[in-house]
């Protein structure tokens, strides 16, 4: 560390155990209270996995938000803008936008072909057998665990920078009290602990960027120009057109670009996580949640890292940069403290203690998504298909609670391991892809594509991985002559492996299914059943799936593939195609009018965002229901659907129509 902690230990620990303990004992009372007033019981299955698939449109925008406020997002945005430039953080909120617009349309087909559906691993069990199932139980255990730990990783880091904290300590610490309400609350008290924390995180952020512009040593976003000016004259980045930070024509950026938004298909597409936000999610709020979160969650890496990263630039060379005159090591750049070190600069104990607030919120909200993620693996795709086949409900409740604690003990466990190992969080964020993306076409597949067979869902994850890995490490040494951890950190070993681990399962897969074609009929995924309550109390929602969908659902969910198939196609094309590829080849660098409009649409689009994750929620129905459990009434909780000619939220008629064939 180039300067001493800004903040106490004890300021650590009473934020991560304090405040942990204090998020895990209201969210139990919130979970009584809403059991109370909208008779939503927690030792439900279908309440503890899927929120009884009721969550409305503001909620899940929310959650899809908080789902991108990853502590690694703000802090690796940071870090490579700092690194490599303003392109950085395009191409940042580029992988994440893009990836939750392609996660509404599987949802909303998810929701057409398997409304009953828990887990993605249930549809694929469903239609390729045990030996898919078990295979994909591996795949998406190996993803989560990664993506947490790595999280775990950087949020740790910068805990003991900002405080001096022990890092082990924090590394198991910062799970606990999301265990704890995760264990009680299940997948409701996780959407509800995702807009608490992400009301706060915004707020932050807001108040944030613009204390960074508007400090003395700043001033303006005329003023952060010309000292970025002069930092790519002092230290010219090598790739960049004229060694610019300034410039969309970024070589490392461009890299990063097609390695964070190709690795991060695998991280969304192979997370049970956000399959069970869609799930969990009421049919008229899947598409129109995923697709507003999708577009707002673009500001949070463009407008943070923009300014934080070149923020870092323009003030390491002014009296109240923590190390002045030092400049940040490699190690600490690569550890993701730029964001800490500016919030120290800037705004002293109150910016780092502000920062400690916000990385904790981003890492337990993300925790609190992964801990339900792994538990439904382990209860309902380990414990109750393999070891108990016929479980009741209580049996697969005790295996959740089981999941939530084991899941939190693995993760901090195996981030210990990384530390120990001196792999950092540069490290895990660049190398992930390599083992999320081998299952992504066969997971769409599974559910889009008819003609998959069961060899060819089996054998290209494999094949896929295995290239992966051996171009990985033949790259690698390539490049640098040897296999080392360092090595295998490099930016175009990564990339490498990255795309042929997501690209190679594709010509796989529809080479086997070719060679010896099998037709699929969707509607066997109607087998799937939900979880039979216990108490003796009716389920409304179990009904014969041949009169599950009424005709205007059926219209209606057809006409939202659509919607969401455009959005899909509409995003990748905006955020990947028509915008920063253009300016990359371009060969230009930014104006100061130019690079001042570019900081104040950032701005405008993450204050939109704040409407989006803040407000919108409690416009949508949020602010009557809070308003119903603090006065300690019953509620009413209908499913919704948007009437065909008014357009107009009302309630679902009664199904009476035929199952979907496709």
């Amino acid at each position: 560390m180039a300067s001493s902690p800004p903040l106490s230990q004890g300021a650590g620990y009473g934020v991560v155990v304090g405040l942990g303990v204090t998020f895990a004992l209201g969210m139990v009372w919130v979970t009584r209270a809403i059991k109370k007033s909208f008779n939503e019981d927690n030792k439900s299955t279908e309440t503890f996995m899927v929120a009884n698939r009721s969550v409305g449109t503001g909620l899940t925008a929310s959650a899809v938000i908080s789902s991108w406020l990853y502590s690694s997002a703000l802090l690796g945005a940071s870090l490579l803008t700092y690194s490599y430039g303003l392109a950085l953080g395009v191409w940042w909120g580029a992988s994440a936008s893009t990836m939750v617009c392609v996660m509404a349309y599987l949802s909303i087909e998810a929701k057409r072909k398997a409304p009953n559906a828990h887990t993605m691993l249930e549809i694929v069990k469903t239609r390729y057998g045990s030996a898919a199932h078990i295979l994909w139980i591996f795949l998406c255990l190996l993803n989560n665990s990664f993506t947490f730990s790595a999280m775990i990783v950087g949020a740790a880091g910068s805990v003991t920078t900002l405080t001096g904290m022990n890092i082990i300590a924090s590394t198991y610490l910062l799970p606990l009290g999301v265990a704890v309400y995760t264990y009680f609350g299940g997948l409701r008290a996780t959407f509800l602990t995702d807009y608490v924390h992400t009301f706060i995180i915004m707020i932050i952020l807001v108040w944030f960027t613009i204390k960074v512009i508007a400090v003395k040593e700043i001033g303006s976003i005329g003023a952060l120009y010309d000292a970025v000016v002069q930092a790519g004259k002092d230290y010219p980045v090598d790739g960049n057109y004229e060694g610019s930070y300034l410039t969309m024509r970024s070589q490392q950026c461009l890299y990063f670009g097609i390695l964070h938004i190709t690795a991060n298909f695998g991280s969304v597409i192979m997370d049970t996580g956000f399959w069970q936000k869609g799930f969990s999610a009421d049919v008229a709020a899947a598409v129109p949640g995923y697709v507003l979160g999708g577009v707002a969650s673009f500001s949070v890496p463009w407008c943070v890292g923009t300014i934080v990263g070149l923020a870092g630039l323009a003030l390491e060379v002014t009296p109240i940069w923590p190390g002045y005159p030092t400049r940040l090591t490699a190690d600490e750049v690569a550890n993701g403290l730029v964001l800490p070190y500016v919030a120290q600069a800037v705004a002293g104990k109150a910016g780092a203690g502000a920062i400690l607030l916000t990385i904790f919120m981003s890492c337990t909200s993300i925790a609190s998504a992964q801990l339900i993620a792994m538990s439904s693996i382990i209860s309902f795709d380990i414990y109750g298909t393999y070891i108990n086949k016929t479980p009741t409900n209580k049996q697969l409740i005790r295996w959740s609670h089981i999941g939530v604690v084991f899941s939190a003990l693995f993760v901090s466990t195996l981030a210990t391991a990384f530390h120990e190992g001196n792999i950092n969080f540069t490290w895990l964020l660049y190398m992930l892809g390599i083992i999320a993306c081998p299952g992504v076409f066969p997971t769409c597949f599974a559910l889009l594509w008819t003609r998959q067979t069961k060899a060819a869902a089996i054998a290209s994850p494999i094949i896929g991985g295995i290239c992966g890995f051996a171009v990985w490490f033949g790259t690698a040494y390539h490049y640098y002559g040897t296999i080392t951890i360092n090595s295998l950190g490099g930016t175009m070993p990564c990339l490498f492996g990255v795309v042929t681990s997501f690209t190679v399962p594709l010509p796989v897969s529809v080479a086997i299914s070719l060679a010896r074609p099998q037709i699929f009929d969707f509607s066997v995924f109607g087998q799937i059943e939900r979880v039979k309550p216990e108490h003796g109390e009716s389920l409304q929602d179990r009904e014969d799936q041949a009169n599950w969908f009424s005709p205007e659902r059926v219209k209606y969910m057809k006409r939202m593939s659509r919607y969401a198939a455009f959005w899909a196609s509409f995003t990748l094309l905006g955020h990947l195609l028509l915008w920063p590829l253009p300016m990359y080849g371009a060969k230009m660098t930014f104006s100061k009018p130019f690079f001042t409009a570019w900081v104040i649409i950032s701005l405008i689009w993450l204050w939109f965002t704040l409407l989006v994750a803040n407000f919108y929620p409690l416009i949508d129905g949020g602010a009557q229901q809070i308003w119903i459990v603090l006065r300690g009434k019953k509620g009413v909780k209908a499913s919704t659907e948007v009437d065909e000619d008014s357009g107009n939220s009302t309630p679902l008629p009664e199904p009476q129509s035929v199952w979907p064939k496709n």
